[in-house]
């Protein structure tokens, strides 16, 4: 495993450098000076000038590159223009709820998605395969931007059934968990239905049914289990993409997480908030890809013996 372990450290940790470097070369390329964005353009040249040497603006960018650098090695993620607070206080303000809008949303797409999937497996090419195939073809064309302002329109508008935005409660959270469940519920279920199809053909399954089992236990007890290898690589390449489509789901509902805090330091041209903000998610994406990859190799020894 030490074998195993070891290259897959040393691949994130490069990616996490390769992050950190091109987020900040981005940033700024982008056109727009957080300085005209915190004093506005009528501000006097002098005070422009005061206020780019005061956030170490004026410096050269090799300079700034390198400060970034050794305030990531100590954990030091810089103050915040728009907010002048640590970056960090406001991260760890905001992490709460994209995890908690995150883990929900997970928990709905597997809740949606493993029973659509073993359904339509199990009655390969009927009218409820169909529909089930149909559903997910379906929730993975509608983009969050568009299914998140129609569920409001219908529930929150219309119905009065949800609030329309905020974190207020557990009825808040339902619509967000929706709109950033669908897409990876609509992934998940094709991903279970090929699984469980591959797995019914194999000899222990027909062992299993000649033995005199049921199907729903041939299934459940059998091929279900054996089916979760690939699912389970599927869930941890797309958990990084829950993160990246909160971004577009927090700011629908005004969701108070580090995605929307991303856009609003975007629109502010907040340049330690923006690197912090997208650093955090490329990181979750990276830890849970490479902690996906160890599991996979645990629960499976052909890799490890590979």
């Amino acid at each position: 495993m030490m074998r195993l372990i070891l290259p897959r450290i040393g691949s994130a940790l490069l990616v996490v450098f390769g992050v950190c470097t091109l987020v900040f070369l981005l940033i700024h390329l982008v056109p727009g000076d957080p300085v005209e964005a915190m004093l506005g353009e009528s501000a006097r040249p002098a005070d422009r000038q005061a206020l780019r040497a005061a956030l170490g603006l004026d410096r050269p960018l090799g300079e700034q590159y390198l400060r970034y650098l050794g305030g990531l090695v100590r954990l030091d993620l810089g103050q915040s223009f728009q907010f002048q607070r640590p970056v960090a206080d406001l991260l760890a303000e905001r992490i709460p709820a994209t995890l908690e809008l995150a883990g929900t949303a997970l928990a709905l797409a597997l809740a949606v998605a493993v029973p659509l999937g073993v359904l339509a497996a199990r009655n390969q090419g009927g009218a409820l395969d169909s529909g089930a195939m149909g559903l997910s073809l379906l929730g993975i064309s509608i983009p969050n931007f568009w299914l998140g302002p129609l569920l409001i329109l219908v529930f929150s508008l219309w119905l009065g059934w949800t609030p329309v935005s905020g974190r207020d409660g557990p009825v808040s959270l339902i619509l967000p968990a929706i709109t950033l469940g669908s897409g990876l519920a609509a992934v998940l279920a094709r991903m279970v239905r090929g699984s469980v199809l591959e797995v019914l053909g194999e000899d222990y399954v027909r062992t299993a049914r000649a033995k005199g089992l049921s199907e729903a236990t041939v299934v459940r007890r059998h091929a279900l289990r054996n089916a979760w290898l690939p699912v389970l690589t599927l869930i941890g390449l797309q958990l990084g993409g829950l993160l990246g489509g909160a971004v577009i789901t927090e700011t629908v509902f005004a969701w108070p997480g580090i995605g929307s805090l991303l856009v609003e330091a975007i629109q502010n041209r907040d340049y330690p908030v923006v690197q912090a903000g997208v650093l955090l998610i490329s990181l979750a994406y990276v830890l849970v890809n490479t902690l996906t990859d160890l599991v996979y190799a645990w629960v499976d020894p052909r890799i490890r013996l590979a």
